[in-house]
């Protein structure tokens, strides 16, 4: 098969690093792609909010299936315009992608069909509004932009001054563009959070391995929000009887949600859930893979990761079983200097020749470019490092013994990540499948 993959970052290299794996992968191209997805695809220029123009390539090259990485192109109907001409896409289309899209369509839908979230406790389309609101709120209180802000576009917080600071951002300053001009107030949720995706064509579907993210751009979850600094996966977060609830609670209703308000879906479906005593809620929904997630996850996958995506995009998932390899994975991402506000960028990247030298660590590229024999970062989050082991604190090791070699002047990584989970392993011993 001829694959097309749609997006830039680490998640669409870890996506092309396993689609490489299957014997079915004749052909493989990545648009926009980044430098070391040139490694394995030919990367072709593309613009992801050109909707057309990506259907048009996707034609011009003959490939038997487009995967969307990314949530924007999605959003913007770039599945609508594949059904049209008869093209074969795995993501949904632009009606069910508004639940990543719109916050508030989001938070319809979870109320229409009784689906366990946070409590809203308002929307908002005035600053004005928002800023009186804020004066009788309940703490801790979490505010978000209702569109799509890359995942920056939300704030947990008790502090008055900082809710008005994030309202003036979003509403007044424009900082988020279109996706800020209304944003609504929620229940702040404590407990521990997780990120639980399937594989479905709408009626069947395949859970991927558990993993959980860190959004804060600072050890001890300090700093602002960013698009995902870092993730691990192990069994031990997500017992037997805890992924049951998820599956009834969460799951199976939004699902059965989606085909009763008439919404195809087939493609990959992310609940972003805190875990509390009450059991699972959903704090978001992402109409795609996760990005620091996906990296983690295909790093433990054992199945072949291309015939699962070619059957549900054609709506046949039915027997299809994804395969984990049990102990952990990690993954750490390294950030340009000024990230998230203003990220440096042109910063020669050294150390890259190393990669492939430490077993059971692999580096996906994410803000990278190449020039010559060089590699230069180009984004916000320019690489991640991911390793394997038998226990998180041997993946953990792995991944930054690696970081060490690399060098980039400026730039920061968390250093824990994992190291709340090392102790709940060593807790629960070997996990579900042990």
């Amino acid at each position: 098969m001829k694959i097309l993959v749609l997006g830039s970052g680490g998640r669409e290299h870890a996506l092309v690093w396993k689609l490489r794996q299957s014997a079915q992968a004749e052909k493989i191209w990545c648009a926009p792609g980044n430098a070391g997805i040139a490694h394995g695809a030919e990367c072709v220029a593309l613009s992801l909010a050109d909707v057309k123009a990506t259907a048009d390539l996707a034609e011009k090259l003959g490939a038997d299936l487009t995967i969307a990485g990314p949530e924007l192109p999605l959003v913007l109907g770039v599945a609508d315009e594949f059904a049209r001409r008869g093209l074969l896409l795995l993501g949904p289309p632009k009606i069910s992608a508004q639940l990543e899209g719109s916050k508030i369509f989001a938070k319809n839908f979870m109320h229409r069909h009784g689906i366990p979230t946070a409590e809203l406790y308002g929307v908002f389309d005035s600053a004005a509004e928002a800023h009186a609101a804020i004066r009788s709120a309940r703490w801790p209180l979490v505010i978000k932009a209702d569109g799509l802000c890359a995942g920056k576009g939300v704030l947990v917080t008790s502090s008055a001054d900082e809710a008005d600071e994030f309202v003036e951002r979003a509403m007044s300053r424009g900082e988020f563009g279109e996706a800020g001009r209304k944003v609504i107030f929620e229940e702040g949720l404590a407990g521990d959070e997780l990120s639980y995706i399937i594989l479905t064509d709408g009626n069947n579907f395949v859970p991927m391995a558990p993993a959980r993210d860190y959004k804060r751009a600072f050890d001890g979850d300090k700093g602002p929000n960013t698009g995902g600094m870092g993730a691990y996966s192990i069994d031990e977060i997500l017992p037997h009887d805890l992924e049951k609830k998820i599956v009834d609670a969460v799951v199976r209703p939004t699902l059965a949600g989606l085909a009763a308000d008439g919404m195809k879906y087939r493609g990959f479906l992310y609940f972003g859930l805190m875990l509390n005593r009450e059991g699972p809620r959903v704090l978001e929904y992402n109409c795609r893979l996760g990005d620091p997630e996906t990296q983690a996850i295909m790093l433990r996958a054992e199945f072949d990761l291309l015939q699962a995506c070619v059957k549900a995009a054609r709506g046949e998932l039915a027997g299809i079983e994804a395969k984990w390899a049990q102990g952990a994975s990690a993954y750490v991402v390294i950030a340009s200097k000024g990230y998230p506000g203003n990220p440096v960028t042109g910063i020669p990247i050294q150390g890259l020749d190393l990669n492939g030298q430490l077993p059971g660590a692999t580096v996906f590229h994410a803000g990278t470019k190449r020039a010559g024999s060089k590699y230069y970062t180009s984004g916000g989050r320019v690489l991640g490092v991911g390793a394997v082991g038998q226990k998180l604190s041997e993946a953990r090791e792995r991944c930054y013994d690696m970081i060490s070699d690399i060098e980039i002047e400026g730039a920061f990584c968390r250093k824990d990540i994992g190291v709340t989970a090392e102790r709940t392993e060593r807790a629960v011993g070997n996990g579900r499948n042990g």
